[in-house]
This record gives C-alpha cells, sequence and structure tokens, in this order.
C-alpha cells in the first residue's frame, strides 16, 4: 500500500534576505519524510512561496516548525512590499495527493491551527474548505486591511477575532491556515507601469467581481511593470488559456499587451498540456501522444511512486555483473551518502531552540553539505562515464597509431574522477565530524557514521586511482600517487580525531 501524501505551499512575507529564506527552507527539511519541491522568492512582493511533501504527520510537524522560524525571523511592522499579507507566515494550505480526503487536510488545518495559536500565541485564522464561517472561505477576505488594519480591528471586532489563539497582534501578525484543492498561482505582465490598468484587468477577470469563475486576481507593479497577480484555483473547470486570452482581450481596451507570464511554485501538466491543446487547436489529441508519457506507461518501473528512498536500483546496477557501475562509482555513493548524514545533521540543528547559538554554524554547514551531496552523486555517473571512455580507448584498432595515446588519456580520465570523490569526500567526512561536535546531539550517531562513510569513500576512491596508473611510470602518473597519498593519509588523521571528539560528547 502507498504512503499517503500531502502538499503544503506555505507564503512566507520575506523575500529580500536569503539567510532568512534558509533558516526557514531548512526547517522545513530537517523534519524526515518531508520533501522540499520548490522555493519561489520576490523582491517586489517581498514574499516566498515554498511548496514541499510527505506522510500528513511529517508535513504537519514541518509546517509547524517553519511557522516558528518565520515567527522569530520576521518583524511585520517593519515589512513593506506589494503582496497583501497579514502575517510572517502569511498563509498554510494543506492539498491532498494520494491517499487522503480533503477532510483530513482540514483535520490538519485544525490541529495544526490550535497548536500555532497554544504554543506560539500567534493568532489563527481557518480558510477554504477548514473555514469556521462562510465569509472567511475567501483568504481575501480574512485578510482585508493586511497586518495594520487587523492590528487595530482584532481586538474590537468580533467578526475579526481569530478561530485561535489571542486576538492580538505582535511582530509575527496573524497566520491563515486551511485545506483547498490544488492551485496554480500564475502572473501575467504588461507593456505598461500604470498599475491601475492592471486593476482594471485584474477585476474584470476575477471571480468575485464578475469575471471567470475559479479565478482570484489583483494588480500590482513588480520590477516597473505592471502585473496581473492570479491564484487558479480549479484549472479544469477553467483553463489557464481562456484566463490569458480574456487578459490580452481586455488589455486591448487600454492599449497595452501581455510581455510574458511565469509561475509561481509548481504546476500539474495536464494544466500544460490542455494550454497547448487550445493554442495548437489540437482537437483530436489525447494525452498518450506525449512521448514521456508512453515510455512511463511502457517502462517496467512503476510510474506511482512515492518520495521514499530507493536505493534498490543502484545496488542491483552494481550487482549485474557489469563492470560499471563498480568500485569507483560506490566510493562516489559512499561519499554521498557521508556528506547526506552530515546534512542531515545540520538540518536538525537548524531552528531547535536548546542550539540557537550555533544556527548560523548550522546553516552554513548544511548548504556546504549539500552541494557535497550533489556533486558527489554527480560524481557516480561520472566514473561510469570515464570508464566506457577507456573501453572505448581500448577497442580502437591495434593499427592506428594514436591508440596508444588515447588509452593513456582515457586511463588518466578514470583517475581523475575517484580523486576528485576523494576530495570531496574529505571534505564531507569534515562537515560530518563538525556535526558530530556541534550539532543536535540525537543524532551524533548518524554524524559519527558520516565520518565513517567519508574515510571508507576516500580509501575507495584511492584503490581506482591508484589501480588506473598501475604500472605507469610517468611524472603525471607518479602525481597521481602522490595526491591521492596526501588525501588518504589526511582523511585518516582527521577521522581518527573526530571519531575520538564524537564519541567522547556522546559519552560512548
Amino acid at each position: 500500500m502507498l504512503t499517503p501524501l500531502v502538499e503544503c505551499v506555505p507564503n512566507f512575507s520575506e523575500g529580500r534576505r536569503p539567510d532568512v529564506i534558509a533558516r526557514i527552507v531548512d526547517s522545513l527539511r530537517a523534519v524526515p519524510g518531508v520533501a522540499v519541491l520548490d522555493q519561489s522568492s520576490d523582491a517586489d512582493h517581498n514574499r516566498t512561496v515554498v511548496t514541499f511533501a510527505g506522510p500528513p504527520e511529517a508535513v504537519e510537524a514541518a509546517a509547524f516548525e517553519a511557522i516558528a522560524t518565520a515567527s522569530k525571523l520576521i518583524d511585520l511592522n517593519v515589512h513593506r512590499g506589494e503582496h497583501p499579507r497579514i502575517g510572517a507566515t502569511d498563509v498554510v494550505p494543506f492539498i491532498p495527493l494520494r491517499g487522503l480526503t480533503m477532510d483530513d487536510c482540514v483535520a490538519m488545518a485544525q490541529r495544526l491551527g490550535e497548536r500555532v495559536g497554544r504554543e506560539l500565541s500567534i493568532p489563527v485564522y481557518l480558510y477554504e474548505s477548514a473555514a469556521t464561517r462562510p465569509d472567511r472561505e475567501n483568504l481575501a477576505n480574512v485578510r482585508k486591511g493586511e497586518y495594520e488594519g487587523l492590528k487595530e480591528t482584532i481586538q474590537t471586532d468580533p467578526d475579526r477575532a481569530p478561530d485561535f489563539g489571542p486576538a492580538a497582534l505582535g511582530p509575527a501578525g496573524a497566520t491563515v491556515i486551511g485545506a483547498r484543492p490544488f492551485l496554480v498561482a500564475f502572473n501575467v505582465y504588461l507593456n505598461t507601469d500604470k498599475v491601475e490598468i492592471a486593476n482594471k484587468i485584474a477585476r474584470a477577470i476575477r471571480h468575485s467581481s464578475g469575471g471567470l469563475r475559479f479565478v482570484k486576481a489583483l494588480g500590482l507593479l513588480v520590477e516597473g511593470q505592471a502585473q496581473v497577480s492570479m491564484n487558479l484555483t480549479d484549472f479544469r473547470r477553467t483553463p489557464i488559456a481562456r484566463v490569458v486570452e480574456m487578459i490580452r482581450s481586455e488589455a486591448a481596451r487600454y492599449g497595452v499587451m501581455p510581455t510574458h507570464s511565469e509561475l509561481v511554485g509548481l504546476i500539474p501538466e495536464d494544466a500544460l498540456v490542455d494550454a497547448a491543446q487550445w493554442y495548437l487547436q489540437l482537437d483530436g489529441f489525447t494525452p498518450d501522444q506525449i512521448l514521456e508519457r508512453k515510455l512511463a506507461a511502457q517502462a517496467s518501473a512503476p510510474t506511482d511512486e512515492d518520495l521514499s528512498l530507493k536505493p534498490d536500483t543502484f545496488v542491483n546496477a552494481v550487482s549485474a555483473g557489469n563492470a560499471a557501475p563498480g568500485g569507483g562509482a560506490v566510493a562516489a555513493a559512499a561519499g554521498a551518502v557521508a556528506a547526506a548524514l552530515a546534512e542531515m545533521g545540520a538540518r536538525l540543528t537548524v531552528g531547535k531552540k536548546r542550539y540557537e547559538d550555533v544556527q548560523d554554524q548550522a546553516v552554513t554547514l548544511a548548504a556546504q553539505a549539500e552541494a557535497l551531496r550533489l556533486q558527489l552523486l554527480d560524481a557516480i555517473r561520472a566514473d561510469v562515464a570515464a570508464f566506457e571512455q577507456v573501453m572505448a580507448a581500448y577497442a580502437i584498432s591495434k593499427d592506428e597509431p594514436g591508440r596508444a595515446d588515447a588509452i593513456r588519456l582515457a586511463t588518466y580520465g578514470a583517475a581523475d574522477v575517484p580523486l576528485s570523490v576523494a576530495r570531496a569526500a574529505l571534505d564531507a567526512l569534515k562537515l560530518a565530524g563538525q556535526a558530530a561536535a556541534i550539532g543536535n546531539k540525537n543524532a551524533i550517531s548518524d554524524a559519527l557514521a558520516g565520518v565513517h562513510m567519508g574515510l571508507a569513500a576516500v580509501e575507495i576512491a584511492a584503490l581506482n586511482v591508484k589501480i588506473n596508473v598501475s604500472g605507469d611510470e610517468s611524472p603525471a602518473a607518479a602525481q597521481y600517487r602522490a595526491d591521492i597519498t596526501a588525501v588518504v593519509e589526511e582523511a585518516r588523521r582527521a577521522a581518527a580525531d573526530l571519531l575520538a571528539q564524537g564519541t567522547s560528547r556522546a559519552g560512548l
């Protein structure tokens, strides 16, 4: 049975300070089981939209951690931006993806709202399917007056009383939490800086003022251009193409035209297919005419995958009896795991009050480990490609005068990859040791495992460097041997020191 999945798309009132945005996103990633799928920030809106998904319990916990983190880092009293907002974490919708109903997401919104109000003293309003009153189903109604207006009325107007939390606003403002179907955030820019024209077009197309059903819109000024900013709440019943064409028609009334459009966050493939079908007038089109869909349908692997890691694919490829992937690729994989364990230790530290004095170090550590993890994952493919180059060189006819040079160059290329893997794995080893030294004590064993994995990756990579230059007495081969020996010796010393420090801190 497939794991139930829920998506969450929180909007944070910060789009100008990368360090603050990173802290918030890291607080999401620190929750096991959560996959951050997308992040979009806009300086004019001064807003960041994050899309993440996972099992319901993990997503609910991650949403709380992000709200708590944002409440410490964002002060609405000094916040300015084009987009309406009432809170540091402005809105938190839950969207059922698989194995869940809308009612399940409503229950999640209610639990999270109660916890945020109780533990963080932030006023919470429920909206969309979770709304407790009809007038709060529409987000625009809840956000009316923005932070400044709500600050005045929340204490005196019974209609503005929150569903959870105190009837008073602090610097973090209020948060709107709810459950809804998938929404497409879509903006169209005009060739004018007159925001009043964008407002007139928005008024014409949005449902609340007599326009298209399932369209919410407002006019903004972004980067010197008027923008029609929209939320399309049901692209199947009001297709994107219909919205764009109505904007074109309305814009022509005022002597302007769209210049380009943009997506904020993610969009279902079907929404783009619908638009392509309409504009290309493919009346007889069926989705199975898309090459990638046809290939996916024919593939032996299941296409309805969950978000969990599947190590068997790589391990089975190693076991298949082919020459590649082999030891070099395994070295890169071990190094990537070392980096991942360092990243894990750092992310489990970010946002934790107990480790407040090392927050900046943990954020930096997580970013460095992430970069190493991606580099080492790329090295798996690079190692296989390097081996294929060696095989291609040996396949050259023995009568060819350039065969020996081709083999030598390909062999050096095959040594370059594991040498770079060893260096990156050494860096991952050190980061894992740092995570064990300063990070969340509950993850010390994981961080120390990263030290061991990093050392293993270095040792395995060294074997591959040496085998590729064995029997070669040239100065270039001697340099390879000297370089990898230095890396191994440094890795062994570092691992011994870091493991001793880490086990001491853990009391082992």
